[in-house]
């Protein structure tokens, strides 16, 4: 027992000592936390991520793919597929037998297999590698080399966290990704030049990233300025990289930057030491399209990104690039995807102007062209994402344009209720809070007021805490009032479920948001929630009429956020 001990007092002194210390699962990331959400939820944001993890690895440079590879191996081990985790770490020690992370990983998960003979080989191996093993070998190739690669690998996995609860916890784990990429460029002098700009690439992409949280939370330009002129430098040396897809996304990005410069009182003397003085932002995104242009997969990319910036003529354009490259919706439906959406949001955006009066009538041709497309990817290769997207393609073109109050089309109503079945089957779309919330719209233009409630009760339980997507709590509140204005529920049983339903959005939604949506409840049924309150009354629950109440007196507040609309497509 005291030999145990000693030797587990030694090993906590050698890891103190040790300047890095090889493997994903002690990285301080929220993944490898205790969950804060439920079993099912999270296993949902992890499936998630990892689908869009394999997508880059189709993309990614040969250095940066072990990277990826651990984080699909992180993933699959929370998901307790510890046989595709083991697969994953041994793929990457088969390309490469002096890769750090993949021995340290495979100890961790053969540690949890019980395999203990595989356990202490996978632990000798790394001991060797990082010149600790006590027969006092000397470790094979050159330490500085894997240390450096070691901490890249792990800083990339700071890109992919899952779990984080404020735009703060995502700040700190881009910061701490990046200052792993910074240790690892101290170690790595001997790395090429293009691995090198590899890594200078994901350092760009995390420093945008921490700079729009930091520009989200209101925060001083003196805090900005210096990763600001860094990443400019950073991207300087990316735009001469001899990979395609990160040239590319350097030129593009670029011109985020410079289109950012713009929020400093002063422009920031990075644009001037790197040479961008006078350089419009718009030569930039041609440069990027202009490399990608015989390149469906990039130009999908930039179309994804262009999307995102609000440029959706240019999005559109790049996606017709890449169609007129690869046509067959198989093997490029991204693009297709990707135009169908734009379409989709562009339709939305006029619809949420002629609610509030500032437009006319929202053109329905985006919701055709949306079909579309949809239509040809949904022949060849359907799967959820395509079904969610045609399923609200489906529902706009069944609804009024005006208020969505109103069956315009029966049969398209029901087209979209079969498409959202046929994602409901698979095990993710089950969890979805978007599908349930769309599926519960549907019903209650049918006129399936109980139906439709099942499924915006639905929505609400599965949508993460600190969720800013209100609009199924309100459409939830919409459907009760509903429901006990036809006679079909009493006033007991409608100030129950709203009682109920109002403390868990209370636990679940921020505030602010949540009384955003309960001042837009109030003002489209002011006649059933002033009944609402006489019966709330009548059943002793005044505390819950004065929350009711204030919520209304506070109108004033917070009028200038928008409201949180779901984005359906993920």
């Amino acid at each position: 027992m005291a030999e145990s001990e000693a030797a587990a007092e030694d090993l906590d002194v050698l890891i103190d000592d040790l300047d890095y210390l090889p493997g994903h699962f002690h990285l301080e990331l929220q993944l490898n936390f205790e969950p804060r959400s439920p079993a099912l939820l999270r296993a949902r944001d992890l499936k998630l991520q990892r689908d869009g993890l394999r997508h880059e690895l189709e993309l990614a440079a040969a250095p940066q793919r072990p990277a990826v590879r651990h984080l699909l191996g992180t993933f699959a081990f929370y998901l307790e597929e510890l046989d595709e985790a083991r697969e994953h770490f041994l793929a990457v020690a088969r390309e490469d037998p002096s890769n750090l992370n993949a021995w340290a990983n495979l100890v961790h998960v053969y540690g949890r297999l019980g395999q203990e003979g595989e356990e202490e080989a996978c632990a000798g191996r790394l001991a060797r590698l990082m010149g600790l093993a006590e027969d006092g070998e000397e470790a094979a190739g050159d330490p500085q080399l894997h240390a450096a690669r070691c901490l890249a690998e792990q800083g990339y996995a700071h890109g992919f966290d899952v779990g984080c609860a404020s735009p703060e916890e995502r700040e700190r784990v881009l910061a701490a990704g990046i200052a792993l990429y910074d240790k690892a460029l101290g170690y790595g002098q001997q790395i090429p030049k293009e691995e090198k700009r590899g890594w200078y690439f994901t350092m760009a992409t995390l420093f945008i990233r921490l700079d729009g949280i930091l520009l989200e939370l209101g925060s001083e330009e003196q805090k900005r300025l210096p990763a600001f002129n860094r990443t400019l430098a950073l991207l300087r040396q990316v735009v001469k990289s001899s990979d395609l897809h990160h040239r590319a996304l350097a030129w593009c990005y670029l011109g985020m930057l410079l289109e950012r410069k713009d929020t400093f009182s002063t422009t920031p003397m990075g644009v001037h030491d790197c040479g961008y003085s006078g350089t419009d932002p718009l030569d930039c995104f041609g440069k990027a399209i202009e490399i990608a242009k015989d390149q469906p997969p990039i130009l999908n990319r930039l179309a994804k990104i262009f999307h995102f910036l609000g440029k959706q003529d240019m999005a559109i354009g790049t996606c017709n690039m890449a169609l007129d490259v690869l046509r067959d919706p198989e093997l490029n439906r991204q693009a297709y995807c990707t135009r169908a959406k734009i379409h989709i949001r562009a339709y939305l955006h006029d619809l949420e102007r002629a609610k509030m009066g500032l437009g006319g009538m929202p053109d329905r041709s985006h919701l055709a062209c949306a079909k579309a497309d949809l239509e040809e990817v949904v022949k060849v290769c359907p799967g959820l994402k395509t079904y969610l997207d045609i399923g609200q393609v489906y529902y706009y073109m069944g609804v009024d344009a005006v208020q969505e109050l109103l069956a315009v089309d029966e049969a398209a109503l029901n087209q979209a209720l079969v498409f959202l079945a046929k994602a409901g089957e698979s095990e993710l779309g089950a969890t979805l809070p978007e599908l349930q919330l769309l599926r519960g719209k549907c019903l209650r233009i049918k006129g399936e007021e109980a139906n439709a409630a099942a499924c915006f009760k639905r929505a609400v339980e599965l949508d993460d805490a600190g969720s800013s997507h209100t609009e199924g709590f309100g459409c939830l509140l919409e459907a009760l009032l509903a429901q006990w204005s036809q006679a079909q529920l009493s006033d007991g049983e409608l100030g129950r479920e709203v009682d109920a339903w109002l403390r868990r959005a209370q636990r679940k939604y921020p505030a602010a948001r949540l009384r955003q949506e309960l001042q837009r409840v109030w003002r489209c049924n002011t006649g059933e929630v002033l009944g609402l309150a006489r019966a709330l009354v009548t059943q002793g629950r005044p505390a819950l009429v004065r929350l009711l109440f204030e919520t209304m007196e506070r109108e004033g507040e917070g009028a200038s956020t928008p409201r949180g609309r779901r984005a359906f497509s993920f």
